[in-house]
C-alpha cells in the first residue's frame, strides 16, 4: 500500500510541477502519468541513495546546497528514462529541472504530511 501512495505522491508533485514550469512538458494520456510517477519513484529509491553517497562531500562543502543540483540530476535521468518507455516527458534546460526538483519537493513534502495527518501513510 505504501508503495501505491509514494507512486501517487510523485504524480501529483510531477504534475504539479509540469503544469507550473513551461520548460517541463508532458504530453500524454493520464495513465502515462501513472508509469512517469513509478519510473521517478524507481530513480529516487534506487539511483539517489548511491548518488548522495557518492557526493556527500560536495554536499557537506556546499551545506546540503548541492542536494538541489542532485535532485535535478534524479529529475532529468527520469526525463531519459521515460524518453525510452513513453517519449512524453521533456525538460528544456537544467535550470528548469532545479525549478522543477523544487517545486515537486515541496509539493510532496506537503502532500506526505496532509496524508501523515489524515492517517494515510
Amino acid at each position: 500500500m505504501q508503495f501505491l501512495i509514494t507512486v501517487a505522491v510523485n504524480t501529483i508533485a510531477l504534475w504539479v510541477a509540469v503544469y507550473l514550469l513551461p520548460g517541463l512538458d508532458f504530453n500524454g494520456e493520464w495513465w502515462q502519468w501513472l508509469i512517469l510517477g513509478l519510473i521517478f519513484g524507481i530513480v529516487n529509491a534506487i539511483v539517489k541513495p548511491i548518488a548522495k553517497l557518492l557526493t556527500l562531500p560536495l554536499t557537506i562543502i556546499t551545506l546540503g546546497l548541492f542536494l538541489f543540483i542532485l535532485n535535478a540530476v534524479m529529475l532529468l535521468l527520469t526525463s531519459w528514462l521515460s524518453g525510452i518507455v513513453l517519449s512524453a516527458f521533456t525538460i528544456s534546460s537544467f535550470v528548469d529541472a532545479i525549478l522543477g526538483a523544487i517545486i515537486i519537493a515541496v509539493v510532496g513534502m506537503v502532500l506526505n504530511f496532509v496524508l501523515s495527518r489524515t492517517g494515510v501513510s
